[in-house]
């Protein structure tokens, strides 16, 4: 079975990154960027790199990224490049095109255009940095939807000795352990029974204010 090929549209710092780990995880990637600069930037970390301006249809078309099982499209400040880029890609036939925005309205605009993804890498990371700064317990933040989030939280002092059981976190807090990371070992089917030791984290799944009000409760420092 063939490995996916990826094409990269913009090789900005959130592009050239993920053009430079897709390459390294084994997969054919193409760079496309307008700036021949950043092209020699990645030349040697990805398959292919090519300078285009990927708001030419025709460049587009030569390239062959139709053909292509994924096409990202990760266009910095140019919202209006970014935009254009998007048609022509669905217009080309992309199988799967996702797309880098800057803000709800570039995100609403290229999804009713035929993005099939749309990633705020911006956003997120600020939400991740505004959780970990109101509570230095939590590790990681994963926003699943408008409503629901993920949580990585590092077992706080009134945790450690205590069984999920007597945490009791799915009935005062509306939130579910989904597993527990000991060290390198991950358990995903935590038993109500099972205790929190020292440096444990937790993997918790639950409603967005539910999180919030567990991660006060438990927050250190």
């Amino acid at each position: 079975m063939s490995k996916k090929q990826f094409a990269i549209v913009g090789m900005g710092r959130f592009g050239s990154s993920v053009a430079k780990a897709l390459t390294e995880m084994g997969y054919e990637v193409l760079a496309i960027d307008s700036s021949e600069d950043r092209i020699q930037d990645v030349v040697g970390t990805v398959t292919h790199a090519v300078s285009a301006d990927s708001t030419d249809e025709e460049a587009l078309r030569a390239l062959g990224v139709r053909n292509f099982d994924v096409v990202v499209v990760a266009i910095g400040q140019d919202i209006q490049a970014s935009i254009l880029t998007t048609i022509i890609l669905k217009d080309l036939g992309v199988k799967t095109l996702i797309v880098k925005a800057q803000n709800e309205l570039h995100g609403k605009v290229v999804s009713k255009i035929g993005a099939d993804k749309v990633i705020y890498p911006e956003r997120d990371m600020g939400l991740r940095l505004a959780h970990h700064l109101a509570s230095p317990n939590i590790l990681d933040y994963i926003e699943l939807s408008d409503d629901y989030s993920i949580v990585e939280m590092k077992a706080s002092n009134a945790m450690v000795g205590k069984s999920l059981k007597q945490l009791d976190i799915r009935a005062k807090y509306k939130c579910n352990v989904m597993a527990i990371k000991t060290g390198p070992e991950m358990n995903i089917a935590p038993y109500a029974d099972d205790l929190i030791r020292m440096n444990d984290v937790l993997v918790i799944v639950g409603k967005n204010s539910d999180v919030r009000n567990l991660e006060n409760a438990y927050s250190e420092g």
